[in-house]
């Protein structure tokens, strides 16, 4: 019986032996290699001090390793934690103070950003390096578990059962309205609610080549990983570098012979607009799938005609449930310029929409907030009780027992099919290259300037990245003239660059509302008052 995340690895393992588990550039680890290597790491966690439920930080970028650590934490009893590798210092360090984190696994290059993040005190005591690379870690009074002692380990002492399904399997930090990221918490059963579907309903095979795309700390990364090893499918993670240049995403899709991709919408559009897509074929892919924003539909299309043989699916779903509707996309009509829906739920899960009344719509075409039943559905926030308790609230409409359920913030319409479309969100939450950023943390960073009086972000629609960030900045009064560039620059070590504003904008005040708010609105569709 699986029921943990990392009994998908040992059945595989069992399964497949000799089967590339996971392909990155020239290297090639077989399920059994994986299963063996994982093992050692795990026995080497837990002689480190590392016990069931312990937050453990994977601080690497998408590799092997990287694949090697989230399993290895887990079959240790651990929680894995993914630190962004190209996140502001500061940020990371919050994280790891936030949530406990006492031991780290990461590369000897990275090493030194670890002293940067805590110039005092630093809370940890155990490092794992998971290369051989050498490296100088005197700054940092922490013990050190070197790759050699880890690989030399035998592995005949490992219990495979540490913990049961409603464990807390890993914690995805994103961005928070108080200006600090939230952490979301994933058991092992949400996550597997989540899995089992889509191995079932995309019919993810043993033959499948899966493109590993997405950053391990955004919720995508689940199903490269998971989904495919619970196929023993081989997983391709994409070197990140890759994603600026789209000709090379491109050139990697071929070589690996991907028959499965799974990505933002902004990703694919790229690689239509700026790597000329259309002159490439693509004989093996089977399977797109796209999330975490609005698709164009003149470049959905557009993909469709380029790749004809593939089914396409929309699947949608905050970090909180994961996926938790789906669309298959067949045919496109060639005037509509109307987004595909979000679709239905998944098996297992429930959707529906609220009024402001809290009643559920039953009738097409009025629209209410999303909300979220099922195993799918996260435990809260690490840590964060007031808010947990504002979006994951008690499903009042069930009076017998109680049972969460999660409230998305997006508001939406259902058709006569039974098809969810997204209308928008219900608070100032947007999305911009995939990711969900809450505008209030982009806010606090740039209030933290001492040249900067007062602020408002709004989001200005873009078909090929969803939104683009602007910002509306007053200056203090008689402080020195402050530039565009001074700012960037200070935002880019408070915030992850994905969140800085690609245009700010300077204004002597902001137009407010009869009430003394900030009038976004107005912003939204006009400049501030200069």
């Amino acid at each position: 019986m699986k029921y943990l995340l990392h009994h998908l690895l040992s059945d595989s393992a069992k399964n497949y032996p000799d089967k590339p588990a996971v392909v990155f550039g020239n290297e090639t680890t077989t399920y059994q290699e994986l299963d063996d290597i994982t093992t050692k790491l795990a026995l080497s966690l837990i002689d480190a001090g590392i016990k069931r439920r312990d937050r453990v930080g994977i601080y690497l970028n998408k590799s092997i390793s990287s694949v090697i650590a989230i399993n290895a934490v887990l079959k240790a009893g651990g929680i894995y934690v993914p630190l962004d590798p190209n996140a502001p210092l500061s940020r990371l360090g919050y994280i790891i103070l936030n949530s406990e984190i006492r031991c780290v696994l990461t590369s000897a290059k990275k090493v030194p950003n670890i002293a940067k993040m805590f110039p005092e005190n630093n809370p940890l005591e155990t490092i794992v390096l998971m290369d051989n690379s050498p490296v100088q870690i005197d700054d940092i009074p922490v013990n050190t578990i070197p790759w050699s002692a880890v690989n030399a380990r035998d592995t005949a002492r490992l219990k495979e059962n540490i913990g049961i399904e409603t464990d807390l399997a890993y914690i995805l930090y994103t961005s928070g309205s108080t200006g600090d990221p939230k952490g979301v918490m994933i058991s092992h059963l949400n996550a597997l609610t989540f899995i089992n579907w889509s191995h079932d309903e995309l019919g993810i095979q043993t033959t499948d080549h899966i493109s590993s795309h997405a950053p391990l700390h955004f919720d995508l990364s689940i199903f490269d990983i998971f989904t495919s090893i619970r196929a023993g499918a081989t997983i391709f993670p994409v070197p990140e570098e890759f994603s600026i240049f789209p000709r090379r995403l491109i050139h990697f899709l071929q070589q690996n012979k991907i028959t499965v991709w799974y990505s933002v919408p902004s990703v694919l559009t790229h690689m239509i607009v700026h790597g000329n897509m259309k002159s490439h074929s693509f004989p093996d892919m089977r399977l797109i799938l796209f999330a975490g924003e609005v698709f164009p539909v003149k470049y959905l299309r557009e993909l469709m005609e380029i790749i004809p043989k593939a089914e396409y699916f929309n699947l949608y779903g905050p970090t909180e449930t994961n996926v938790c509707t789906f669309y298959q996309v067949k045919t496109m009509e060639p005037d509509t310029l109307k987004p595909v829906p979000i679709g239905r739920a998944c098996k297992n899960m429930e959707v529906f929409s609220l009024d402001e009344h809290g009643n559920i719509i039953t009738e097409s075409g009025k629209e209410g907030e999303l909300c979220v039943r099922g195993s799918c559905v996260a435990q809260g926030y690490w840590r964060d009780r007031q808010k947990t308790e504002i979006y994951f609230i008690r499903n009042f409409l069930l009076s017998d027992f109680d049972e969460k359920m999660y409230k998305t913030g997006d508001i939406v319409t259902r058709d006569d099919d039974g098809n969810y479309h997204l209308i928008g969100r219900r608070d100032h939450m947007i999305k911009s290259r995939g990711y969900r950023i809450e505008i209030g943390e982009i806010e606090a960073a740039l209030l933290g300037h001492t040249a900067v009086k007062e602020v408002a972000v709004v989001a200005i629609p873009d078909e090929h990245i969803s939104n683009r960030i602007k910002a509306f900045v007053v200056p203090m009064p008689l402080s020195k003239t402050v530039t565009k560039i001074e700012i960037e620059q200070y935002l880019s070590k408070k915030i992850p660059h994905y969140m800085i504003p690609e245009i700010i904008e300077f204004c002597t005040m902001l137009p407010k509302t009869s009430s003394g708010k900030i009038d976004r609105k107005l912003l939204s569709t006009h400049a501030c008052l200069a």
